[in-house]
């Protein structure tokens, strides 16, 4: 991918400087997510011969009372294990940067390559042009709508860092969410090449005194194939504080 090969870091940061200051209030958040590990022994049989039976019942009232707090724990394992399986989509792999606070999934069998001026970077190694991309650079916004609504600041970011100069492109839409009280700007472009047309999703936001951008698309004639994976790359796309 020719964009990719590109200096992006610096490209970011002349596009991160054309912007006029603006302030907004500091979003945050915070994803806890924990884990339980249930360890059951089969309580031992009470011993063959007994002097008291009011000794025999106290074991047996212990196992219905221990029996009802591991089912207990089971049924609270069983709807963690809910959540998780619908954060780990069906043919997707996950990224979980500890470091930098940010998490994606990609479609399984990309291979993870390293690429100046990228944080992360996995592509389809037989469809070069399908790929992601996670680029990061220190900024002291505190929030993407500093930067202006999300068709000026998509517009400017493609022109300046997602493609190439060479490259005619056609931003074809921008829209903002919200997730747990941080923005996030998703547009869809086409960049054309002389003899290629890449058609991407990217979505960008703020945290951590950084500047998030992913990046994922294909080939224009694989679009239609490809189109419900990329949008589920995009859609997964989450910042946390660290």
């Amino acid at each position: 991918m020719t964009s990719l090969q590109n200096s992006t870091s610096i490209n970011q940061t002349l596009f991160l400087n054309s912007f006029p200051q603006k302030h907004h209030a500091t979003f945050s958040f915070c994803r806890r997510r924990f884990s339980l590990l249930v360890r059951s022994q089969q309580a031992s049989p009470p011993p063959p011969s007994s002097t008291c039976s009011s000794s025999q019942d106290r074991p047996g009232r212990r196992q219905v009372l221990a029996a009802g707090i591991i089912a207990s724990w089971v049924s609270l394992v069983n709807q963690n294990s809910v959540s998780f399986a619908a954060e780990n989509k069906k043919g997707f792999m996950s990224v979980l940067d500890k470091k930098d606070g940010y998490s994606f999934l990609y479609p399984f069998g990309w291979q993870e390559v390293v690429i100046d001026g990228q944080d992360k970077v996995f592509k389809d190694v037989i469809e070069p042009l399908e790929n992601v991309s996670v680029n990061l650079i220190p900024t002291n916004k505190q929030d993407i709508r500093e930067f202006g609504p999300p068709k000026e600041v998509a517009e400017t970011l493609i022109k300046k860092v997602l493609a190439p100069p060479n490259q005619k492109t056609k931003l074809i839409n921008a829209t903002e969410h919200d997730v747990d009280g941080k923005a996030y700007y998703t547009f869809e472009f086409v960049a054309q090449a002389p003899n290629y047309t890449r058609h991407a999703l990217s979505t960008i936001s703020i945290g951590n005194g950084k500047f998030y951008t992913l990046t994922t698309g294909a080939n224009e004639r694989r679009w239609g194939k490809m189109q419900d994976k990329l949008q589920s790359i995009v859609d997964s796309f989450k910042i946390f504080n660290v």
